[in-house]
């Protein structure tokens, strides 16, 4: 999960700062995350799901599929 979110994040050009903002937490929280020395809260797994538009389960590392799944209407 660590390394695909760090994967993401490089292959959009951004940097942990950016990331960090659009999370409201700080670049050293950020980083904590993408180096496994703090778990991802849901909520966050979420955000970033929808960020990157893709699915949680893929920032699991549940599935290689990037497509994120159809919302319910």
């Amino acid at each position: 999960m660590y390394r695909r979110i760090r994967d993401l994040r490089e292959d959009h050009d951004l940097k942990q700062v950016d990331i960090a903002e659009y999370l409201n937490c700080s670049q050293v929280c950020y980083s904590n995350y993408e180096i496994g020395k703090r778990g991802i809260p849901p909520e966050v797994l979420i955000k970033l799901s929808e960020f990157y538009n893709t699915s949680v389960d893929y920032l699991l590392g549940l599935t290689d599929e990037t497509r994120p799944y159809p919302r319910k209407k």
